[in-house]
């Protein structure tokens, strides 16, 4: 009888635990986050991050923008629009809502995403990236940034729909402090960039981008768009919650556990 009543004890004990393990699993759910990389970059550099946020068990969509990596698109048919589309459909490939990610450029694409498409977007978090008020276009938004030293390494090209950046300065702009291999990458997967989305305003509403919740990560050793101008935009866009990380302009590459464990901090 003493015997029996041990079993049951013990059968009872390990299905309490195993509702217990149950219970807390189910406590942490996945998140899908959507990463939109920024100009004169391309897809690769979410690379570390998403391994990152995919081993904690999230679902990671990476968009390539359109005239971007291995995309083909010409880029007299690229604009603002089109890169906000594209990322659009990108989201619909996801059951629920999303962590929208952008950076530098990729800050305008997902702020004109959360216009259009607020009711698909949980958060939409800024790495280190253009805030628009509305009616402003990258192009002026960029010019006043007095801290940024991107302006006198651009070239237009003769079409007027790609600008360049310096070879000489690209790595320096772009991730100086990272490794050789990190520079090396930037310099490998280096296009021109499409002009045309630059003079493309876009137009926001309280009611729409206003109703997103947003979260800011600045990057505190930033060249491209100072830490200064970062807080004048954040400041300006009412965004409240602020993160930061010590490095350039690319913290993707040049610290990418950092990154990852903020995003995940913020998909909490």
């Amino acid at each position: 009888m003493k015997k029996a009543i041990v079993t049951l004890l013990a059968t009872a004990l390990t299905m309490s635990a195993a509702m217990s393990c149950t219970n807390n699993d189910e406590d942490i759910k996945a998140s899908t986050y959507v990463l939109v990389h920024g100009a004169w970059q391309a897809p690769y550099v979410w690379d570390a991050v998403r391994t990152d946020l995919e081993s904690k068990g999230n679902h990671v969509i990476v968009v390539e923008l359109p005239g971007h990596g291995a995309d083909t698109t010409p880029a007299y048919a690229v604009s603002m629009d089109v890169y906000r589309d594209k990322v659009i459909d990108a989201m619909a490939k996801a059951d629920g809502k999303v962590i929208l990610v952008g950076h530098s450029l990729g800050g305008m694409v997902v702020t004109n995403v959360a216009e259009k498409a607020p009711a698909k977007i949980s958060k939409l978090v800024y790495i280190g990236a253009f805030v628009p008020a509305s009616g402003q276009a990258l192009g002026e938004l960029a010019n006043t940034d007095p801290g940024s030293r991107l302006g006198p390494s651009l070239a237009q090209s003769a079409d007027k729909l790609t600008l360049d950046v310096n070879r000489d300065s690209l790595t320096y702009l772009f991730i100086n402090d990272g490794t050789q291999a990190d520079k090396d990458k930037v310099i490998a997967n280096y296009r021109a960039e499409p002009a045309i989305p630059f003079g493309n305003k876009v137009t926001l509403t309280n009611e729409n981008f206003g109703s997103v919740e947003k979260v800011y990560i600045k990057t505190l050793q930033d060249i491209v768009i100072s830490p200064a101008f970062q807080d004048k935009m954040l400041t300006a866009a009412g965004i409240k919650t602020v993160y930061t990380v010590n490095t350039s302009h690319s913290p993707f590459l040049a610290q990418p556990h950092e990154v990852a464990k903020l995003l995940l901090t913020i998909g909490q």
